[in-house]
Order: C-alpha cells, then structure tokens, then sequence
C-alpha cells in the first residue's frame, strides 16, 4: 500500500509519486470593501457624486412623508346648531366599550358640557398655513371624521407593502430598475392625489403613492450603503437623515406659500421629475452585480469607476481584472430573502432589529402624545409648537447619534438608547399612574397649595421624561435600520431592509389606530411597548458589532458574523469564547488530507481487485 507523508515545511519532493493539492488562492471578487473598492480608487470622485445625487431626493422624501400632517390636519370647528353657535375643539366619540355599538360624536362648548354632534353647519379654520384642506374641503367630521384615520392609513399602509415588495425586486432584479420604476409610478399616483374628487378616492391613491413612496426609500437607502467603504457608511447615512429632517422643517413654510392642499401636494410631487434623470445618470449597484455573479455588467462597471476616479486600469498588481476574466463564464445567481429561513445566526439578527424599530417607533407615539396633550400644556399648545419641537428633537437625536456610534459601536449605542428609552417610560407610566383618587374640591384647604404643587410637578416631569423618550425611540429606530444595512448580505439587502422598514411602519401604524378610537386603552398600549424595551435591552446583546467591518455579500458571509463580547479582554492575548467574523474557519474538509486520501484510493483500489478475483475479503 503506499504511504503518502505530510510537508512539514520544507517542501521535500513526495514519494511514490503522489502530490498533495495545493491550496486554491483567495478569491479578489467577493472581497468588494477589502480588495475592488480599493483598487478602483476607494471612495472618490464616482462615490461621491453619487451619494450626492442620493442626498437631493431625501429633500422630497420627506415632503412626502410629512405630508399627511398638512393634507390631514385637524381644523379649528365652529358648530352651527340652531341660533347657538359653540367653538369645537378636537372632536370625541363615544360609545359601547367593546365597540359593538356604534359611537355618537360629541363635541364640547367650552363650559364643559358636551353636546351631541348635530349641528345645522360647521365653519372649519385650518391651522396649519392651508386655507383648504382635504377635511376642509369635504366637511369631514361627525359621521364622516373616520375617512380622515382611513385617509392616514392609507399612506402607511401602502408604504409598509412596498417596502416588501420593493424590497424582493430589489434583490431579484437590481436597485436601479426598482428606483426608477418607482419613480414613474409615483409621478403618476402622486399627481392624481391632487385631482382627487372624494375622500374615497384620494385614500386610495395615497395607498398607491405610499407604495412607489417605499421603493424610492429603499432603493436609495440600499444604494448609498453599497457605494460606501466602512469608515464612511454611517456618516453618509446621517447626513442623508439630517436632509429628510431638513425637509420636514421646510414644510411648513411651503404649505403657507401653497395655500391649498391640491397645490400643496403637486408641488411635493412635481420635483421627483428631475429624478427621472438617473435612468442614465445612476448606474446598478456594483456590489450587488459581483455578489450575483453579472460578471459581464460589472466589467463595463469597473472600468467606468475606474476612469471616473483617474485609476491606470492597465496596471492590474492585485490580478482583479484577471481574475474577472476568469469568472466571465458563471452564470449569474439570485437570492431571495426566503432562502434566510435557513439560516442559524442572519434570521435571528434580522428578527432582533425588527422587533428594535417595531418598538421604537411605536412607543414614540406614546412619549408624543403625553408631551402634546394640551392638559399639561396649557398655553403651550398649537400645531406648529408641536410640529417644530418633534422636528427639533429628530434633529437632536441625530446629531447625539454620531458621538454615541464612534465610542460605543453600532450595537453599544443601540443598547445604550433602549437603555434611555425604557427608563424613559417606565418613570412616564409611574407618573401617569400615579393620580390622586380624590378631587380638589374635596381636600383640606391646608392641603391644597401641595396638591398643586404636586399636580405642577408631575405634569413636568411628565414633559420632560417624553422629550428624553423621544429623543431616544427616534435614535433607536434609525441606527436599527440602518443595523439591519450593514448586517443583511447583498444578496438579500433588499429584502432584509424592507422587513425592518416595514416593522416601523407597523410601529408607525399604531398611532392613527390610538386616534381612531379617541385614545382609548393608550395606557395598555404604553404599557405593552414598555415590556417590549425591556425584551430589546436582552435582545441586542445577541447581536454582533459591525462597525469597521465590510459588509457582508453572500449568506455564507451573514453566517460568520459572530457576536463579541461587549468589553474587551483585561489582559494582552486573552482569547474570546466567540470568534470574530475574521477568525472564522472552515472545517468542512478537516479529513481531506493527503494521507487519507492515499489510504482511501488503496483501500478502493483493493476491493475492485478482489471483485474481479471472485475474492471476498474479511
């Protein structure tokens, strides 16, 4: 039998003839942030004009997303009832406790006496810089005052579909098909909205406008992360929030130069033209060419970044374009999202983050309506104080967001803000919850000034503790998704992306719910997000850091990462339980060694013999 004997080194002929297999070199093309971007200039002048072109329909984006505050609105009410007339605040139903009968709109006159909602007429003043809006417009109140929740749901609604949706095709048939696609569509439901006839029709084009809405979101999202090199992922993605933002505090101002709603929202719609532009303009995702095998596309691709960032394409040191030629021949391959099922470690981070912006944007609800309640706000309470302090601290939140991801990492910045968000609640719940069982009128005389006192401190503390929830679930919803970014391979980002999207939209969801039942059961419902922060803090530790590291590509890529330890070891050369993601090794061929595989080719070798030979052997 021959015997095959390992090198131990020093590269001695092997006998017998037999030649141990040599180690395949690592292939160039997988390794997009370590080995392509680098040599094609790293972050230059192509990255960066696109990121650019990425940044300027953020403007829109968040027109668009805003919208609904304006179109929407609740007027100020003048009810008409016989020779009477009362001004109406915010209207109230009423009615059975288990919702099984239907309810009465009620409305108050001031006194504190309310007054079923019959009136001869209603006079309708908007407060939001439109003279007209769409409640204006179709008298929408009393028995009517459900389209307008119907109405906000349809945007969101819409958008938590598209991204679902948009978020498979994106990974099937690229970003730029879906952007652009999304583009037109939009053009055409967002401008129809503005010709709307009635309320039935204008939600249902909004559900549309919502849907096209969340293919440009994403897509634009997906995009900029892929362009980027580590160290300029999250800055990138900040500075895109910081223009939404911008856009968001724009709003009010274009709705006064505007007047009506039906100009209003043209004028939001109208500059998504410019963008039809990038159908020659922006290319498809290198990243996600190469990581489907389009070794054909990526080509043309690399040689334009090339010459756009004034790289010596001829001078091929790395043996990238060599090993491109090499590859020409694959076939390319798609994944779909489904195929993350599969998986032991990428599902569960998948679904962590989804439950992250879950919570966060629907505990936000809670901390915005104790804060905007106009009972502890008395003199304080109008739409644009309550729309420009939601923006001012979206704002703060962001720029406290940059510091906080230097020090601590992406998953050390998350824990520490769900950290801030569920002190936040608790100590919000406890105040809330913490109401004295009698009236004023029937205390002590002596014991009135602290009761006061009391009731003024606990409507402060209650401000205060919602600004800082605020704060908080606004940080952790955005650094989750852009989480979910940097952790899903590219060849499911999309759709990775779009599940997290579409838990905040379900977040988001929640508040028109509270509204359509006159916030009935919003202590529950605070309480309930509550818990869910405390499941987060445990939760996010099962995550891994990605700061620093290149993002993943394959599935296989996703598996690797691995979680660290949240500190780092005490002493030089201590040795993680966990291995990190470049540790990593495969031992699927652990038994291929050269003497096995001498000794298994004999031993086949023999049995063939002994067959023919009629021999059995023992």
């Amino acid at each position: 039998m021959a015997v095959a004997r390992l090198e131990t080194g020093d590269h001695r002929q092997p006998e017998n003839g037999f030649v141990a297999p040599e180690p395949s070199p690592p292939k160039l093309l997988p390794q997009i942030d370590g080995s392509v971007l680098p040599f094609l200039g790293g972050f230059g002048k192509y990255q960066r004009e696109l990121i650019v072109l990425t940044w300027i329909p953020a403007l829109f984006i968040g027109f668009s997303q805003f919208s609904d505050y304006f179109l929407l609105a609740q007027p100020n009410s003048t009810c008409v009832h016989g020779e009477a007339n009362w001004t109406a605040g915010p209207l109230s139903v009423t009615g059975d406790a288990n919702g099984s009968m239907p309810g009465r709109y009620v409305y108050s006159d001031g006194t504190g006496n309310d007054t079923q909602c019959m009136c001869a007429g209603w006079k309708l003043e908007s407060q939001t810089g439109l003279v007209q809006n769409v409640v204006t417009k179709w008298n929408l109140v009393c028995s009517s005052a459900q389209n307008v929740h119907i109405a906000k749901f349809s945007l969101l609604v819409g958008s938590i579909f598209g991204y679902l949706v948009m978020g498979v095709l994106a990974d099937w048939f690229g970003r730029q098909p879906v952007l652009i696609i999304s583009l037109l569509f939009m053009l055409v439901f967002g401008l129809t909205v503005a010709f709307s006839v009635n309320v039935s029709m204008f939600s249902t084009l909004r559900f549309f406008e919502g849907f096209c809405l969340a293919g440009v979101t994403l897509s634009l999202y997906v995009m900029r992360i892929e362009l980027c090199l580590p160290d300029k992922r999250f800055s990138m993605t900040v500075a895109a929030s910081f223009v939404v933002l911008a856009g968001q505090l724009l709003m009010p101002g274009l709705a006064a130069l505007c007047r009506d709603w039906q100009v209003l929202q043209a004028v939001i719609i109208c500059p998504f033209v410019l963008m039809l532009s990038y159908i020659w303009i922006f290319p498809e995702s290198l990243r996600w060419l190469l990581s489907t095998q389009q070794y054909h596309r990526s080509k043309g691709l690399m040689y334009r970044i090339g010459r756009k960032n004034k790289v010596d394409m001829e001078v091929d040191t790395t043996g990238i374009l060599l090993e491109l030629e090499r590859e020409l021949p694959r076939k390319p391959k798609r994944t779909c999202i489904i195929k993350m099922v599969g998986t032991r470690n990428l599902w569960k981070n998948i679904v962590v983050l989804c439950v992250n912006s879950l919570t966060g944007y629907g505990i936000h609800h809670c901390f915005a309506r104790s804060m905007m309640d106009p009972e502890a706000r008395e003199g304080f309470h109008s739409f644009l104080a309550d729309y420009f302090t939601m923006a001012g601290i979206a704002v703060a939140s962001c720029l406290a967001l940059c510091p906080a991801v230097a020090l601590l990492g992406r998953r050390g910045g998350l824990l520490v803000f769900m950290i801030v968000t569920a002190l936040a609640s608790l100590l919000q719940l406890g105040l809330l919850n913490c109401e004295c069982d009698g009236r004023i009128s029937e205390m002590p005389s002596a014991l009135l000034p602290l009761t006061e006192l009391r009731d003024t401190l606990n409507k402060k503390f209650s401000v205060a503790f919602s600004i800082i929830g605020m704060f908080s679930s606004h940080a952790v919803s955005s650094l989750s998704i852009f989480f979910c970014a940097e952790i899903t391979p590219t060849v499911i980002r999309g759709g990775g992306l779009g599940l997290v999207l579409a838990s905040a939209g379900f977040g988001m969801l929640t508040a028109p719910i509270m509204e359509l039942h006159n916030q009935k059961g919003y202590f529950l419902h605070h309480v309930i997000f509550a818990c869910c922060t405390l499941i987060c803090i445990i939760c996010i530790l099962l995550l891994p850091e990605t700061r620093r590291q290149p993002l993943p590509e394959s599935l296989a890529d996703g598996e690797s990462y691995a979680r660290q330890p949240l500190l780092p070891p005490k002493r030089l050369g201590e040795q993680h339980l966990l291995l990190t993601r470049a540790e990593t090794r495969d031992y699927s061929r652990v038994h291929d060694t050269p003497v096995r595989q001498a000794i298994t080719s004999e031993a086949s070798a023999c049995e063939g013999s002994a067959a023919t030979n009629g021999v059995k052997l023992p």
